[in-house]
């Protein structure tokens, strides 16, 4: 809950506890007055906006009252200045407004002409024009200006709900009253809240659109001549909807007319906070990730990423171009650093356009959601994911069963599994990424230097769809190896060789005597370059006698010239699905004979029993 403090200031005799009591009575107290009243507290429950308490702190312009007035200013977050002729007008600019200045306070200052019943034929219109708008030029301090009455209680209530205003629905973060336009950030937040309301992305909100904006942040519909009433304010001749620069105009003219509250309550429904940013427990939800466990999208995920890809491949060519993803991503910061490390697009699966396609595009977010689920809860929340189930964007995720001991039998139950690609350089890996993406191959060798990514789905035996990260390390290999967290994370090591390069097995066999934690990884060995003839290996065992003195199976031979080489990704996703057997065994490794002892227990008992029941036959 808010906290409202107002500090009325002013000169001696221009009505300032007059204002206050005419507030506290609800009417004009004729008798005498205390010359500073004691501070006073409005309750929530008088309709205050946003349910805040408010205080209410009488102060004296007397010099020798100057330190409880410096301390009073100091500790409010509002100033009532309060005049009520020329005299007291003029010191507005020359004393107070300088004074506030000097003591470093910089909040908003609401200036408020009292006891206009003693004012001989002047208007509002020609007191605002001749007194008001010229000193709220000079100090932008000064957030709007009233004129009142204690007498003849005029404008009692409204100026102090403008100084509730100005801290709960404050103006300056959106209005710059010099040059009279919206601030960058105001423009911003508008923008995206106009994207997320123009539900088929045609550039304008049509009526059904204006009319459901209208109920989610007002609760109210609007009849069709108020609908038209608002397209012909701000809209340009001959538009069949509201466009984005009419929403913004609009928007603007509510400002200008102080009706700024109403701008608030639309950022506040779109989850902006006072600093017009998103809301961090609306980025950020709490959403915890059990031990050994994954995420992955939710089917409500799944569906909201179909849906948007839809909705954004204007031409149906089934892939987003540059502008179809530049435009859905209009209302984030970009894509996610995570993808730019990627080097999205050219890391998921792609039309022959080079436009990223369905299939990469959840893809790429499946990725995303494995490895930092909170950059896809992000996204949701800048994308518009909305959903009636409570638990907001943290519905379109769920996590995984833990994953138990990895050489124990059984499925994994998940449906992203992460690869690291490991192996000596020009072995193959990065034309076997490349082939995961159905690119062409080519004969040009580049040594990864960063790593390297693909993400695409896989069908397993029995038409069940998974998705496969392979990564290949680069420089960051050693660092990765040593990090325990990241072996973790990993489900499948697939070790590549030149099946034509003398010395490329030794690198693996290298690699696994360096980073014996390996060995607690399923494992599958890949010989690549099978299209050129086989070379006998400079190591101790050549692969395949390798492989089979670990009881494991032998290298895949392929090449990224065969199509069979799909074959590869298949076997390495069962293997993650199924990592009991993907794993070496090492001759001196003990064999769990957990089931003979048992058998043999059972057996003994039996046997025991049986003796029992004998020896009872015939003692009977």
């Amino acid at each position: 809950m808010a906290d409202v403090r107002i500090c009325v200031c002013g000169d001696d005799g221009v009505g300032k506890s007059s204002l206050i009591t005419a507030l506290v009575k609800d009417t004009f107290i004729t008798g005498k007055i205390q010359p500073v009243l004691p501070k006073f507290t409005l309750p929530p429950t008088l309709g205050t906006p946003r349910n805040v308490n408010t205080s209410i702190v009488d102060t004296s312009a007397l010099p020798q009252e100057r330190d409880s007035l410096r301390k009073d200013l100091r500790k409010c977050n509002v100033i009532l200045l309060v005049y009520s002729d020329h005299y007291s007008y003029e010191r507005v600019a020359l004393f107070w407004m300088p004074y506030f200045r000097s003591l470093g306070v910089n909040v908003p200052v609401i200036l408020c002409a009292n006891k206009y019943d003693l004012t001989e034929g002047s208007n509002a219109a020609q007191v605002v024009e001749d007194e008001m708008l010229p000193v709220m030029g000079e100090f932008k301090e000064i957030d709007s200006c009233i004129r009142t009455s204690a007498r003849e209680f005029h404008n009692i209530n409204e100026v102090f709900f403008l100084c509730q205003k100005a801290i709960t629905h404050p103006v300056a973060p959106l209005f710059d009253s010099k040059d009279r336009i919206l601030k960058s950030g105001a423009t911003a937040a508008l923008r995206r809240i106009f994207y997320l309301n123009d539900k088929d992305q045609d550039g304008l909100m049509n009526d059904d659109e204006i009319q459901s904006f209208q109920h989610k942040v007002f609760q109210k519909t609007l009849t069709a001549e108020e609908i038209e009433n608002i397209k012909r304010k701000v809209s340009r001749e001959g538009t069949a909807g509201l466009d984005e620069e009419g929403f913004i105009r609009l928007n603007q003219h509510f400002i200008e007319k102080g009706r700024h509250e109403t701008v608030w309550m639309i950022l506040r429904k779109f989850n902006y906070a006072d600093s017009l940013t998103l809301q961090e427990a609306f980025l950020h939800p709490k959403f915890e990730v059990p031990a050994n466990s994954s995420v992955e999208l939710s089917p409500t995920g799944y569906r909201f990423f179909v849906d948007l890809f839809l909705l954004f491949d204007q031409d149906n060519d089934g892939g987003l171009n540059d502008s179809e993803l530049s435009a859905l991503f209009a209302p984030t910061p970009g894509l996610p650093m995570l993808w730019t490390e990627a080097n999205f697009p050219y890391c998921t699966v792609r039309n022959e356009a080079g436009h990223v396609t369905l299939q990469g595009w959840l893809a790429q977010w499946c990725m995303t959601t494995f490895e930092e689920p909170k950059t896809t809860l992000e996204y949701l929340a800048y994308l518009g994911f909305e959903t009636s189930e409570r638990g907001g964007t943290t519905t379109a995720l769920k996590t995984t069963k833990p994953r138990k001991r990895r050489k124990g039998p059984g499925r994994v139950e998940r449906n992203v599994f992460l690869c690291y690609v490991l192996g000596a350089g020009n072995s193959g890996k990065s034309s076997l990424l490349g082939s995961f993406l159905h690119r062409p191959f080519t004969t040009t060798y580049h040594p990864t230097i960063r790593p390297n990514v693909a993400v695409n789905s896989v069908e397993l035996q029995g038409g069940k769809q998974c998705y496969l990260i392979l990564h290949e390390l680069g420089e960051l290999e050693s660092a990765i190896l040593e990090n325990q967290a990241k072996l973790d994370a990993c489900d499948i090591i697939c070790y590549a060789y030149d099946s034509s390069g003398p010395d490329s097995f030794a690198h693996i066999v290298e690699l696994r005597k360096k980073y014996p934690q390996l060995d607690g990884l399923p494992a599958v060995y890949t010989a690549l370059k099978a299209d050129q003839d086989k070379t006998v290996q400079h190591t101790e065992l050549q692969p395949d006698q390798y492989t089979v003195a670990m009881n494991m199976a032998p290298p895949l031979h392929v090449s990224a010239k065969w199509s069979s080489i799909s074959e590869v990704f298949v076997h390495l996703a069962e293997s993650a699905t199924y990592p009991s057997m993907a794993f070496p065994k090492q001759d001196n490794e003990s064999t769990d004979r957990t089931p003979w002892y048992m058998a043999a227990g059972v057996a003994a008992l039996a046997s025991a029993a049986y003796w029992v029941i004998w020896r009872k036959h015939h003692q009977s």
